[in-house]
C-alpha cells in the first residue's frame, strides 16, 4: 500500500517507518522540517512531504495518491488551548483524506477509563473520535504504557529507580496498569493494514502483565540488578507536584512527564481483547514487562536506541532556525566569537566536537554548566540531564542536553539551538576547517537574540560565566583533539617500528 506517516520524527513514527518499508509498503512522511530526516538510515527510501498539519494546502498535497494514513502526531508537552489546535489539525486531515479517497486511518492513543479525563487524555480520545467519524475506516488503537529503549515511560521508571534508594510516591503507584512493549505496538501498527477494510473501531492494546506501578518500578530494579526499592505513599503528591518531582529526579521535562502522570491517576487496563479476533499474535506471543525492560537495557548498553523521548520537540521551545548573518541588521544581537588554530587535523577536532555533551561533558567549568542546568530544571525546563542518544554520533534534530541539533554538516559545521528557559533565543555554532599546514582552524560562536529588557539583562548577568566557559571550551576542545592526534601518531609509529623489525627478521632468516 501507499501509506502516509505523520509524526515520523517522533518516538513511534521513527520506528514504524522502516518496518513499513520492510513489509513492502511505499511510504511518504509528512514533516515540518525535512532536514531532521537527513541522517536517518531510511531517508532515501521514502517520499517526503513538507508542511504543517494546520496547513490545509500542505495536507491536501500530502494525501494525494495515499491508501492509508498513520496519524501519530500530537502536541508534546503542550499547555494552553492545545486541545483546539489538535482538533483543528485532525479535522483538516480527516476532511482532506476523505476527499482524496484514502481508505484507512490508523491512530495510536492511550488506554483510559470512562468518565472524566485529564486534558491530555481527553484530547487524545477526541482525536480518535474525529477519525472514527471521518467516513474513512479507522483503526484507533488504545495502548497501555509503552516500554522500550528511549520511551518516556521507560526512562521515567529507569531514572527514578536508579537514583532513589527509597521512593516517596503518589497514591497512584497502587493503580493497576497494563504496559506493552514497543515491539508489540509496532507489530500491531503494521498489521493494521491487514485488518478488513470495513472495520471502523477502537481496539485496546496491552501486554500480558497487569501490574501496579510500584511493581513496575521494582521489576525494573530486578532486571537492572539493583536492590528492590521500598516505596512510601505520600497523599500530598498531587499530579502537578508529582510532575515537578519527576522533573527534578529524572531528565524528563515536566511538560513530558505531566501527560503520563495524569494518565496514571486511573487504572489503565484492557477492557476488551477483540484485537485477537482480527490480528494474529506475533510469533512468540506478547512480550512480558520484565523481558521488555531487559530488551531496552540491552539496546541502551549496545548503543542501538533507534528513537528516543529526547528528540521530542516541546511545544513552547524555540523552533525557528538561526537567521543568516545579513538578516541580523536592525536587531539587537549579542555574539561571543572565538577562534583557535590547532595542530590536530580537522578530522581529529571534529571527532571531539561531535562527541560533546552528555556524559562526555562540555570541556569547560562543569560546575557552571551544572548550576545553569539545575536553574533550568527548577523553572520547568529540560535541564542539562537530557544527555544524548548516541555518545559518539549526532544526527540532525537530536537533543543534546539543553540544546537541539539544528544543523549538521558532518565533518565541518554544527549548530545547536538552545531549549533552556531564557528571555530570548540562543544558538551555539562550532566550525572546523582544514588549514594549509595540515592542522585545522576551530571557530566557536555563541549567538543570543534578547527579548525585551529582561533578555538584555540576562545576557549581561551571565557575561562573567561566558568569560570563563567559552574560552575554556575553545582551548580544551582543541587540546583534546591534539592529544588524540598525538596518541594516534604514537600508536602508528610503534606499529611501524614493530612491523619493520619483524620484516628484518624474516629477511635475515631468508
Amino acid at each position: 500500500m501507499h501509506v502516509l506517516v505523520t509524526g515520523a520524527t517522533g518516538y513511534i513514527g521513527g520506528r514504524l517507518v522502516p518496518r513499513l518499508l520492510e513489509a513492502g509498503h511505499i511510504v511518504r512522511v509528512f514533516v515540518r522540517t525535512p532536514r531532521k530526516l537527513q541522517d536517518v538510515p531510511w531517508h532515501d527510501r521514502v517520499e517526503v512531504a513538507e508542511g504543517d498539519l494546520q496547513d490545509t494546502a500542505a495536507v491536501r498535497a500530502a494525501v494525494q495518491g495515499i491508501d492509508a494514513v498513520y496519524y501519530l502526531a500530537h502536541a508534546m508537552g503542550a499547555e494552553g488551548d492545545f486541545e483546539r489546535a489538535e482538533r483543528q489539525a485532525v479535522e483538516t486531515m480527516a476532511h482532506e483524506a476523505k476527499a482524496a479517497g484514502v481508505r484507512r486511518f490508523v491512530y495510536l492513543g492511550g488506554l483510559h477509563p470512562d468518565g472524566e479525563l485529564s486534558k491530555h487524555l481527553r484530547s487524545r480520545k477526541e482525536v480518535g473520535d474525529v477519525l472514527l467519524r471521518s467516513g474513512v475506516p479507522t483503526i484507533a488503537y488504545q495502548a497501555g504504557v509503552v516500554i522500550g529503549s528511549g520511551s518516556t515511560s521507560f526512562e521515567m521508571i529507569r531514572h527514578v529507580t536508579d537514583v532513589l534508594p527509597w521512593m516517596p510516591a503518589p497514591r497512584w503507584v497502587r493503580n493497576r496498569v497494563q504496559p506493552i512493549a514497543v515491539r508489540d505496538v509496532l507489530y500491531y501498527l503494521v498489521q493494521a493494514l491487514e485488518i478488513p477494510a470495513e472495520v471502523n473501531r477502537t481496539f485496546d492494546l496491552g501486554g500480558p502483565d497487569v501490574l501496579r506501578y510500584g511493581q513496575m518500578l521494582n521489576g525494573y530494579a530486578v532486571e537492572a540488578k539493583l536492590p528492590q526499592r521500598p516505596i512510601s505513599v505520600l497523599p500530598v503528591l498531587t499530579p502537578r507536584l508529582a510532575a515537578h518531582w519527576f522533573n527534578v529526579v529524572t531528565p524528563i521535562p515536566r511538560k513530558l512527564a505531566t501527560p503520563i502522570i495524569e494518565s496514571l491517576q486511573f487504572e489503565c487496563v484492557q477492557r476488551e481483547h477483540d484485537i485477537d479476533d482480527v490480528v494474529p499474535r506475533a510469533a512468540g506471543g506478547l512480550t512480558s514487562y520484565r523481558r521488555a525492560v531487559r530488551l531496552a537495557l540491552t539496546k541502551m548498553r549496545t548503543g542501538q536506541v533507534e528513537t528516543s523521548w529526547r528528540n521530542a520537540t516541546l511545544s513552547d521551545t524555540p523552533a525557528d532556525p538561526l537567521p543568516s548573518d545579513p538578516d541580523w541588521a536592525g536587531h539587537t544581537v549579542y555574539v561571543d566569537d572565538r577562534k583557535r588554530h590547532s595542530s590536530a587535523s580537522a578530522e581529529d577536532v571534529w571527532r571531539i566536537v561531535e562527541s560533546i555533551g552528555g556524559d562526555n561533558g562540555w570541556y569547560s567549568f562543569p560546575l557552571a554548566w551544572v548550576a545553569r542546568g539545575w536553574m533550568d530544571k527548577i523553572a520547568g525546563g529540560v535541564g542539562l540531564s537530557r544527555g544524548r542518544r548516541d555518545q559518539k554520533r549526532l544526527e540532525q534534530g537530536d537533543a543534546l542536553d539543553w540544546w537541539r541539533v539544528e544543523r549538521l554538516d558532518r565533518g565541518r559545521y554544527l549548530r545547536l539551538r538552545a531549549e533552556f528557559k531564557s528571555p530570548g533565543r540562543a544558538w551555539l555554532e562550532m566550525t572546523v576547517t582544514p588549514s594549509e599546514d595540515g592542522g585545522s582552524d576551530y571557530r566557536q560562536r555563541a549567538i543570543y537574540f534578547p527579548q525585551g529588557l529582561s533578555g538584555r539583562l540576562y545576557w549581561y548577568s551571565i557575561l562573567p560565566f561566558h568569560g570563563v566557559i567559552f574560552p575554556g571550551m575553545v582551548e580544551r576542545i582543541t587540546a583534546a583533539a591534539e592529544r588524540e592526534s598525538d596518541r594516534s601518531l604514537s600508536t602508528g609509529h610503534n606499529w611501524t617500528k614493530q612491523n619493520g623489525s619483524h620484516q628484518s627478521a624474516h629477511e635475515e632468516a631468508a
